[in-house]
């Protein structure tokens, strides 16, 4: 119930917010069960959700401004018959707004599909009302014409989990879980986090109900209004009144359905009152254990329960100490290409003293070898995290990040080393190669050969595969819709491996 918030409101933009987009205003149900909605209803609302973000200050929803203009250029450029329906003076937002007729298999086609699922994204980034209305009425739409479209449950579960409504965010999540194979972004930990951060919650409201019984004549009157009164009683130095009254907010938002993000603020707001009262940490029996299961129960809904804070015994890894992992060693990359797919080289792959795989790479033995000695990955995804491997190297641009996907998606026993910050980003904190020098984000796969090449440690140093894409990815199923990221600057990767090549054949470029 945002009311209970207003002294902590979040930024709107300069114009104001924007009003719900068409068809986007009703309550969502259980996460698991769709509102359907056409195709052109959701093209529609993209439409005048655009025309609201003209001259907006706010750097995301600029940038979810593009996003929109795709779409809708993606709808007019792949529908013909719209396209021979409407004159070219039509202005777009009139010919989105036209009839769209699914066929037998759907009228959402892959280009438009990836369209919209990026402006869901968007919307669920720039975090305002309007924008997480519009990322639902998507979700729905893309379901109704997908009804197994893990990127639009996933997008959906998001969504919902942004509004506050935990039990269908869990239904949805577990829609997605059910039509997956890899949990390659962390779903299932994120569901029991869920579970266990609703557990926490209704703890904590047990535990102010039974400490004050007077809070329950509060519990039927308006949250808002019970809240307010709460405070100024507090503010006035009648505790017991503002005791009775804030309690009773909490049990009343809990009563009228709020959403959980809005009960968790005010249950943080609650006890930042509790805890203000002089001599509250040593004369007060039970607010260390509210501020305990308060702690608790953020933690498990921000990252999911971790069943073991030492990652299974891990060791940590320095720079030195890989150094020395890899000294005098011969060392072969497998990139993740269709050319190591179709290839058969799988028998001199496992020759090697250490093979190192990327990210979401797939096994077929003749083709590609058994063994996985390091496994680099970058943060955002788990891919392949649970496979038994020597070596994990995470990396990572932002430190906070990093850290909370480690916590979040490393696997207890999985590795015996994993790299601690001196690895985390290669290229940027080891070579101290700037943004001005290689603007591009650089590859997993870059950060990598970078870093065995600075070190200088290994007699054979093979690329295999490294065609940068150009013969397509090969990658675990559940990794193959992703798209090849644009982020990267693969040309400028190739040509700093070219240049330090010393010889190249159609499936290996050796480096030493």
């Amino acid at each position: 119930m945002t009311k209970v918030r207003n002294r902590w409101l979040r930024p709107r933009d300069g114009d104001g917010p924007a009003g719900p987009p068409d068809g986007a205003g009703q309550a969502p149900g259980r996460g698991d069960r769709i509102t359907p909605t056409e195709l052109d209803v959701c093209l529609r609302a993209c439409a005048v959700h655009s025309g609201k973000m003209v001259g907006s200050l706010d750097r995301k929803r600029g940038e979810l401004a593009e996003k929109l203009r795709l779409v809708l250029a993606a709808h007019a450029a792949g529908s013909d018959e719209s396209a021979q329906a409407a004159p070219a003076s039509t202005p777009l937002i009139r010919r989105a707004a036209k009839k769209v007729v699914a066929g037998p298999t759907g009228s959402l086609s892959g280009e438009l599909l990836d369209a919209l699922l990026a402006v869901g994204n968007k919307s669920l980034e720039c975090g305002y009302d309007d924008e997480l209305k519009l990322a639902l009425l998507i979700s729905d739409a893309v379901l109704t014409q997908r009804k197994n479209s893990r990127a639009g449950w996933r997008l959906r579960a998001r969504t919902l989990e942004a509004m506050g409504d935990e039990s269908a965010t869990i239904a949805a999540y577990q829609r997605y879980l059910d039509l997956t194979e890899e949990d390659g972004f962390g779903v299932a930990p994120r569901i029991a986090g869920l579970h266990t951060g609703g557990e926490k919650q209704d703890e904590i409201l047990r535990l102010l109900e039974r400490g004050c019984p007077g809070a329950s004549v509060y519990a039927d009157g308006p949250a808002t209004d019970v809240w307010a009164d709460g405070v100024a009683l507090h503010d006035a130095g009648d505790l017991a009144g503002a005791e009775a009254r804030l309690i009773g907010s909490l049990l009343a938002m809990r009563g009228e359905g709020s959403p959980v993000t809005d009960l968790q603020v005010s249950i943080g707001q609650y006890l930042d009152l509790r805890l203000s009262r002089p001599g509250a940490l040593t004369a007060d029996r039970d607010v260390l254990q509210l501020a305990e299961l308060y702690g608790e129960m953020r933690r498990n809904r921000q990252r999911g329960p971790v069943p073991d804070p030492t990652f299974g015994d891990v060791q940590w890894l320095t720079l030195g100490e890989f150094r020395n992992q890899i000294a005098g060693k011969s060392i072969c990359l497998i990139a993740n290409s269709q050319s190591v797919g179709r290839g058969s080289l799988g028998a001199e792959i496992d020759a090697y003293d250490l093979v190192v795989r990327f990210n979401s790479y797939k096994i077929d033995p003749a083709a590609t070898g058994r063994r996985t000695d390091i496994h680099a990955s970058i943060h955002k995804h788990g891919f392949n995290w649970d496979k038994k491997v020597t070596t994990r190297l995470i990396f990572g641009g932002l430190s906070g990040d990093w850290k909370n996907s480690l916590r979040n998606r490393l696997v207890p026993g999985a590795q015996s080393y994993v790299n601690d910050e001196s690895l985390r980003w290669p290229l940027r904190n080891i070579g101290r190669v700037g943004n001005d020098e290689w603007p591009a984000i650089p590859t997993s796969g870059f950060n990598m050969l970078w870093l065995l090449d600075f070190l200088d440690a290994s007699p054979k140093l093979d690329l295999i595969g490294f065609d940068f894409y150009e013969s397509g990815a090969y990658r675990i199923k559940e990794a193959m819709r992703m798209p090849i990221t644009s982020v990267h600057e693969y040309t400028s990767e190739k040509a700093w491996v070219m240049e330090r090549a010393q010889s190249v054949t159609d499936t290996r470029i050796s480096l030493r």
